[in-house]
């Protein structure tokens, strides 16, 4: 159902999501994602690659939820998701509305924004 992936090199957390989420997936997620992201020792500030290639939109309740248990996460300095769907698109819109965030239809176009160090515009 998903990959966390904690990549200390650069200061990155690497999720990928197969498969759509219900009740227990959505709560077995975030609590391993909020348990080791205080155990690698991250901090506010990293940087956050979703890969959402290997799934669809996610049903509703599971969005909502997800959104519920992770809306107050500690903040990234900037989030890249992947995914090549319109709709994914547009449900991704709709829950993050971060002005650091930019959705790439290529993993590594998305990393390398992510460890860029320079100012370029963000892409949508």
């Amino acid at each position: 159902m998903y990959s966390i992936v904690f990549r200390h090199d650069l200061n990155l957390i690497d999720i990928r999501w197969s498969g759509l989420f219900d009740r227990a997936t959505v709560d077995a997620y975030a609590n391993e994602l909020i348990r080791r992201f205080h155990d690698e020792g991250f901090r506010p500030g990293y940087r956050l690659r979703m890969d959402m290639t290997g799934t669809s939109v996610q049903p509703v309740d599971a969005a909502q939820a997800i959104n519920r248990r992770l809306g107050a996460f500690h903040r990234a300095s900037r989030i890249a998701i992947v995914t090549a769907s319109a709709i994914t698109r547009l449900q991704v819109r709709r829950f993050m509305t971060q002005p650091y965030l930019c959705i790439f239809d290529a993993a590594d176009d998305a990393l390398d924004w992510l460890v860029a160090t320079d100012n370029r515009t963000l892409a949508a």
